[in-house]
């Protein structure tokens, strides 16, 4: 008896190196908390490497008006994410540690993901994220590990 194809690994994002940025969207279209509750957006994937961006709103602050670490680093797993699944297939985030570097001075972080490793199993990214005039705000590595 046939084993059930899995849809995922079927999906033209897992398939393809290069998708389009509505490929990309709908295959994310389900991570809610950070394109929904977080508000990232996906500006641009491609395998081993992605670029998220967020709108910093007030839902995005602390209790002492400042960007909450855990927004960044939302943000920071998003493009992970984006980085690590296309082309290759489900990803988790294994391992991570987030220096944070400096508060955005302003409203839009940009968060940038980079393979520095491809592994059968395991995988090493980093994520730089910074603030819209360029600021840098954290800085994220990540061991990925690949679900087959």
């Amino acid at each position: 008896m046939a084993q059930p194809q899995n849809p995922i690994a079927a999906d033209p994002v897992v398939q393809t190196d290069n998708p389009t940025l509505e490929q990309l969207n709908s295959f994310f279209e389900n991570d809610r908390f950070a394109s929904e509750a977080a508000r990232c957006r996906i500006v641009e994937g491609r395998r081993g490497f992605s670029v998220v961006e967020m709108e910093v709103g007030e839902v995005h602050l602390n209790a002492q008006g400042h960007v909450m670490g855990g927004a960044i680093f939302t943000l920071a797993d998003y493009a992970l994410a984006v980085a690590s699944v296309t082309g290759r297939g489900p990803c988790v985030n294994a391992s991570s540690s987030i220096q944070f570097l400096s508060s955005p001075k302003s409203p839009k972080l940009i968060a940038t993901g980079r393979v520095v490793r491809e592994g059968n199993r395991l995988s090493f990214y980093e994520v730089e994220v910074v603030d819209g005039d360029g600021r840098p705000v954290a800085k994220m590595e990540v061991t990925a590990y690949s679900i087959k």
